[in-house]
């Protein structure tokens, strides 16, 4: 089965999710919300991001990481941070030996609620559905997590194409 590590990166917090599966069925393994402080210089919060990521790469041995390709940000100062943040986050998984794939959120929506312009609550209702949680999740937590669904979506039906045995 394919364990596969879900990126929502952010340069106040930082949401990770683990699922295991084919595509066909998956189990919640784990997520969570790498929170920041602000009283962090930009280059320890950085450091945070990539040391905590390497953490639950050992933790959980994923086979892969799945990013969220395209930020959002309200000036260029925030998308040069956020850019920052993803880069921490990518590197962490290459220094791991991960392959790295990248999504955009609207491949994300799509993959997981059917509609590219799903709201953050429609993104965390879904993710308790698919997995029966009981709790709320938080909204970095259940963005990683759908990104990381769509990842083993999007590889198990490649690899039905290709004519592959499912990982």
């Amino acid at each position: 089965m394919l364990v596969t590590l879900g990126i929502d990166p952010g340069s106040r917090r930082t949401g990770y999710g683990v699922v295991e599966g084919d595509g066909r069925r998956l189990r919640y393994v784990t997520c969570g919300t790498i929170a920041l402080p602000g009283n962090l210089s930009f280059p320890q919060r950085l450091g945070t991001i990539y040391r905590d990521l390497q953490k639950v790469i050992h933790g959980h041995g994923p086979h892969c990481m799945a990013v969220e390709a395209d930020f959002l940000a309200r000036n260029a100062q925030s998308a040069l941070k956020l850019g920052q943040a993803r880069g921490a986050a990518i590197l962490a998984g290459v220094n791991a030996g991960l392959p790295v794939h990248e999504y955009t959120a609207l491949q994300v929506k799509q993959a997981v609620v059917g509609y590219g312009k799903a709201g953050k609550d429609q993104i965390q209702e879904m993710m308790r559905y698919l997995f029966g949680l009981r709790s709320a999740l938080k909204p970095d937590a259940a963005d990683a997590l759908a990104v990381a669904v769509c990842h083993a979506n999007t590889a198990s039906v490649r690899d039905r194409w290709a004519g592959k045995a499912a990982p």
